[in-house]
């Protein structure tokens, strides 16, 4: 079955639901002008699959979708129930064309210039494409000597459902981003650490301000522009000293190693001599853009990056990829979702006047 739309959207995570909502501002038709096409059973996005030990009070900020707000909650909520319910009831609130679960597997250019959704629910055919699929699906795991051989366990964020099943062992932890030092102080409570980054950590007493936050987008920025992957901000805006995390750091918790030089078959070793046991290896490492579907666009440069300008791939303005690089934050979602719309309205519709409301 082929359906025929001016959008497709691509994921119903925040940067979907930021673009369905201002492309329905901008006059696309919900179900006809546009459609959101979801990977996943139930709304949520990538919130729904968070750790049961992540509450409200231990994410970043849940930041408010457009036209409706974020509802008061206890601070120790779980972030996988609350964030999931509020997604639902926006799509409900605001009758979003959300389509579920659909799997895209590719999108092709077809011979009359529009492009080509392909789903094992069918095709879907448009004149634009706004890519909202994130990078949860894709977590980062570099490669080391001796991880072959390892007779413990790996796994990422993606796979940890929470501490207790760590109770006793040795646990080693890369990484120095939020995930790894939230994981890790979770973890010290009942097994024995280690933590291990690249780099020596940056410390934050405040959190960070709005200089601090621009330099940190300006980075991405760049980079996106010049083709080039985008990086992580935590460079930039360093780590904030929670309570939870000066607590951890008075047990000694986040007193970091070097990154190891390779695995062995019970733990990890450097090449000085130095050497740790371990049960489990946790490789909060990042994430990476899932972008697979868009494969047969091409439109990675020799690089691997994606050029960007703004929101649209460079020389082609008609995809659009929210929440991707800059955008990669909820209230950066927000506002690609809203610079993408409006894009497509004055690309698809250059003769309609840009809705007073909107």
């Amino acid at each position: 079955m082929s359906r025929n739309v001016e959008v497709v959207v691509i994921g119903a995570g925040q940067a979907g639901l930021s673009a369905a909502y201002h492309l329905a501002r901008q006059g696309f038709a919900p179900g006809t002008g546009f459609v959101v096409l979801d990977g996943e059973t139930r709304a949520g996005g990538a919130w729904q699959h968070r750790w049961p030990s992540l509450t409200l009070a231990r994410t970043h900020h849940v930041h408010d979708l457009p036209g409706l707000p974020f509802p008061p909650a206890q601070d120790d909520v779980p972030a996988a129930a609350a964030v999931p319910a509020y997604f639902a009831d926006y799509e409900r609130h605001f009758a979003l064309p959300v389509h579920r679960p659909v799997r895209v597997r590719a999108v092709r250019r077809t011979r009359d210039g529009r492009f080509r959704v392909e789903t094992a629910d069918g095709d879907w055919t448009a004149a634009a494409v706004v890519n909202a699929t994130g990078t949860w699906t894709r977590p980062f795991v570099p490669r080391y000597p001796g991880q072959e051989l390892f007779r413990g366990r790996q796994l990422t964020p993606v796979d940890y459902r929470g501490a207790a099943e760590f109770t006793g062992r040795s646990v080693v932890v890369v990484g120095g981003g939020a995930s790894a030092v939230q994981l890790l102080g979770e973890i010290s409570e009942v097994a024995d650490t280690t933590w291990v980054t690249r780099r020596p950590p940056v410390w934050r007493e405040e959190p960070f301000g709005p200089d601090e936050g621009r330099a940190a987008v300006a980075l991405v920025e760049d980079a996106v522009r010049e083709g080039r992957s985008p990086g992580s901000v935590v460079g930039v805006t360093g780590l904030v000293v929670t309570p939870w995390v000066r607590e951890a750091r008075a047990r000694g918790v986040l007193d970091r190693l070097p990154v190891f030089d390779r695995l062995t078959p019970d733990g990890v070793a450097w090449d000085d001599g130095r050497s740790v046991r371990a049960d489990a290896v946790l490789w909060a490492t990042g994430f990476r853009a899932a972008l697979g579907h868009l494969r047969p666009l091409g439109l990675r440069g020799p690089g691997g990056g994606i050029r960007m300008a703004g929101t649209h791939v460079a020389g082609e303005p008609r995809v659009h990829l929210v929440g991707y690089g800059p955008s990669a934050s909820t209230v950066g979602a927000n506002r690609a979702g809203r610079e993408a719309a409006v894009a497509l309205r004055r690309l698809l519709h250059p003769d309609t006047a840009l809705p007073r409301s909107a």
